[in-house]
């Protein structure tokens, strides 16, 4: 029962951390550059020794060879010299060089061999890692392209839905417009109806008469002929001065 208590919890927080993870895929993507930073930083610290290693045997082998040529120099002056006993001992000793030497080489040439494979193996998996990270954040980059377009169409989407459903308010405001402009309209259609336009005809007809008799008074006095156009004709003075004291006579 403690067990099973233990991996229910384990679960959740497994579904919890997965859940953060999700939501900050950039955090987890620096973690992960950094642990490859550490662990680059780790195995350089190997391929270090290993170089090391090889230094180590290259002076062994240039020590050896030294020895060698020292050796093979005094085997051959002694057994010139008729010293066959000291001869003998320097190719003893020649001899045992020789063999270090030979192992040496070969053991120089695994570890350069191995030195080298090491080095491609670490820049061939640096360089693996880092185009799957320039990939996942492009990938991350896209992700966010994409949930921003998401966002805006369920936005657009909500907008749609929100006008749609605002049609009864729409059309009941449109009939209320139409409405109120019936009503205006026939207001001004009463207002219109209630104007007395024969008495405004006839009341503008009197006027028109008063001035016309206005007119031909004043014509009339100051001996000014008016035709039936409107058109006034002069008369002569002594016409008119003839035509005043014939009125007077009479």
């Amino acid at each position: 029962m403690f067990s099973r208590i233990i991996n229910l919890f384990k679960g959740f927080v497994g579904l919890f951390i997965s859940g953060i993870e999700k939501k900050n895929p950039e955090a987890l993507l620096e973690l992960e550059k950094e642990n490859l930073r550490e662990q680059v930083a780790k195995y350089n610290q190997g391929l270090a020794s290993h170089a090391g290693l090889c230094e180590r045997l290259m002076a062994q082998v240039k020590k050896l060879e030294v020895e060698e040529r020292e050796l093979r120099a005094k085997t051959a002056a002694h057994l010139r010299a008729g010293n066959r006993d000291a001869a003998g001992q320097y190719a003893v000793r020649l001899q045992t060089v020789q063999r270090e030497l030979g192992e040496n080489r070969t053991q120089l040439e695994q570890a350069e061999a191995t030195y080298q494979n090491l080095l491609k193996a670490r820049d061939v998996t640096i360089n693996a890692a880092r185009a799957k990270i320039e990939n996942l954040k492009a990938s991350i980059t896209d992700m966010k392209m994409k949930q921003a377009m998401a966002e805006l169409h369920e936005m657009s989407a909500g907008m749609v839905s929100s006008i749609g459903g605002s049609g009864d308010t729409l059309d009941r405001l449109t009939e209320m417009v139409n409405e109120e402009r019936d009503k205006a309209a026939g207001r001004a259609r009463v207002a219109r109806d209630s104007i007395d336009f024969a008495g405004i005809q006839v009341k503008e007809a009197e006027q028109k008469a008063l001035a016309e008799q206005a007119l031909a008074d004043f014509a009339a006095q100051e001996g000014i002929a008016l035709e039936g156009n409107g058109a006034v004709t002069a008369q002569p003075a002594e016409k008119v001065m003839g035509s005043a004291q014939k009125a007077t006579e009479k």
